[in-house]
């Protein structure tokens, strides 16, 4: 997905600096304080210990895509509207699906929104755009599909359409620890858990059942969260696929 985790992580950085950590008295706190509380004591996402920003600055292709939204959003809307402002087959078949989810209830949204888009193939953005690192915006994905943050940045639109308040959803940043590269996935905060879709599984689970996760950053439209400490990073976990059995 990701050429390097550096830009992540400093990014990751940047909002411990923004946010500001708990500071002991007394005491000077390193990064290396700061990831043993998370180990101990982290009950964000993925086991994270999270630090808040409400400045989205270090996420310009995070904010391209959000600048994009109003003009796109007015276009699904149309189409979702009347059949005929649809233009193109790709968007009637996203109308059918988001009127038939509509119907249901909030947790069988979720799994109409994952498994419409996971039937896109999986493209790298330098196949499609000829760089390293692009995120596309809803009505590129559905025209040339993507790479893993483009499934959720598409899922995470989906879900706003459908309801769900910007505050219940972030697209999140990570390592896949099995894998040993970085994803994407989008997680969706609904009753007493936090729910992960992603376009590897059909499945969709609390992020604690992904113990090979470590989550780097994450986003909505408003705010940013860096994360460390996720998953205990420094430990090694059985590999036991995505963890997503039902117990």
């Amino acid at each position: 997905m990701f050429n390097s985790f550096r830009y992540w992580l400093g990014a990751a950085l940047l909002g411990l600096l923004v946010a500001g950590a708990p500071i002991r008295p007394g005491h000077a706190q390193t990064l290396a304080d700061l990831t043993g509380a998370a180990r101990s004591s982290g009950a964000g996402l993925f086991g994270s210990l999270e630090f808040k920003s409400n400045s989205l600055k270090a996420l310009p292709q995070w904010r391209r895509v959000l600048a994009s939204f109003p003009v796109e959003r007015a276009a699904f809307d149309r189409c979702l509207a009347d059949p005929a402002a649809c233009t193109s087959p790709t968007q009637k078949n996203w109308r059918r699906m988001v009127r038939s989810a509509a119907k249901l209830a909030p947790r069988e949204r979720l799994t109409a929104v994952n498994d419409f888009f996971n039937r896109w193939p999986y493209r790298q953005d330098a196949e499609l755009y000829g760089r390293s690192e692009y995120w596309a915006t809803p009505r590129e994905f559905m025209s040339r599909s993507g790479d893993c943050e483009d499934y959720a940045i598409a899922k995470y639109f989906a879900l706003r359409t459908l309801g769900f308040g910007r505050e219940a959803l972030r697209i999140v940043v990570l390592k896949d620890r099995i894998r040993g590269i970085g994803h994407a996935v989008l997680a969706v905060y609904l009753a007493d858990d936090t729910l992960i879709l992603d376009n590897l599984s059909s499945l969709i689970v609390s992020h604690s059942r992904y113990k090979h996760y470590v989550p780097q950053v994450s986003m909505n439209e408003t705010t940013r969260w860096a994360h460390v400490g996720g998953n205990r990073e420094g430990e090694r976990q059985p590999y036991r696929g995505l963890y997503a059995q039902k117990q």
